[in-house]
């Protein structure tokens, strides 16, 4: 039998020796099956339900109302000395633009070789089509982990993750947007109390429509809702994704895995967050396109082709004091 060809990096160390055996009536040469298997993961399931909304400008801008104008009830003979005027609340809110880019170079030497042999005619494609994916993985894991502090005033290149959005919101009338749940607490009580909390207010009306949550979190519910048979319900999120969804005060609350929120570690034990999200109030505001783009800048020196993925834009989680809340446990 030939001696093996040994690779190292790029380059062979006895390239003569490639076939796998030679005999009477017989040289085998390697060949490979001419599709790739691949399960890279490349989406995540919240940067897909989220609604995108073109930026007005850099930085974005939109108004938010935390107040109507106020009214009262008065003596019917004597109007005019009980009316006192007032005035709706209104905010002007920024959100600071970010960028996600990617780029690959194609070596023309290779590319040929590569379509002279013709085993892997789709590889150019898939390749370019990879590093778009790689900027939309990114972008969905930034819209939760982006270690930014602040919409406008920016202190990293990160987008401001809306996990950070609705943690570190303030509490408005009154009601706590989070809640803490004891180790020896129902994770299934919590939440429903939560969002019962939300739906009861009379200031906003607010109506969740998601639970996130890491895959190891939803575990500890699936566990719990086990053990006491509190859930039967299915609700499709994505296509071809179904969950499981918890019975609440505003109806049915899927509960959807997403790999991108990290767990913590605590002291030996691990900290858990789950986001009680109204999705139509988290908006990605792009700049030209929601979806990345691709640019051929030419050939450089060597004959190679330079491809750069760009996406402009940043996420605001709209209210994130009151239309979104999250619960967290530590085990």
């Amino acid at each position: 039998m030939a001696k093996r060809a040994v690779m190292t990096g790029a380059r062979t160390g006895d390239i003569s020796a490639a076939a796998d055996f030679m005999g009477p009536g017989a040289i085998e040469v390697n060949r490979y099956q001419t599709e790739i298997f691949d399960l890279v993961r490349r989406r995540f399931v919240f940067g897909q339900r989220i609604t995108t909304v073109p930026a007005t400008g850099q930085p974005s801008r939109y108004f938010e109302q935390l107040a109507i104008p106020t009214a009262g009830m008065v003596n019917p003979r004597t109007l005019a000395t009980g009316t006192s005027a007032s005035e709706p609340v209104r905010v002007e809110r920024p959100v600071y633009l970010k960028a996600i880019t990617a780029a690959i170079n194609y070596s023309i030497f290779d590319v040929e070789v590569n379509q002279q042999q013709g085993q892997f005619a789709y590889l150019e494609a898939k390749d370019l089509t990879d590093t778009v994916d790689a900027v939309l993985k990114l972008h969905d894991q930034e819209l939760w982990t982006g270690a930014d502090n602040d919409l406008v005033y920016s202190s990293s290149t990160d987008y401001y993750g809306v996990s950070g959005q609705i943690v570190n919101a303030a509490d408005l009338g009154g009601f706590y947007h989070g809640s803490v749940v004891a180790a020896s607490g129902s994770l299934v009580n919590a939440v429903k109390t939560q969002v019962a909390q939300m739906a009861s207010r009379t200031d906003f009306e607010v109506k969740p429509s998601a639970l996130y949550m890491n895959p190891m979190f939803g575990d500890l519910f699936d566990q719990e809702a086990k053990s006491v048979q509190l859930y039967f319900n299915e609700v499709e999120v994505i296509p071809g994704v179904i969950v499981k969804a918890l019975p609440t005060q505003i109806g049915l609350l899927p509960l959807i895995p997403d790999p991108a929120i990290v767990n913590l570690p605590s002291g030996g034990l691990t900290q858990y967050t789950g986001f009680i999200i109204s999705e139509e109030f988290v908006e990605y505001h792009y700049l030209t396109s929601p979806v990345p783009r691709v640019f051929q800048l030419g050939l450089v020196g060597n004959l190679a082709a330079q491809f750069v993925v760009l996406k402009f834009g940043a996420p605001v989680a709209k209210g994130a004091g009151y239309c979104h809340g999250y619960i967290r446990a530590i085990r």
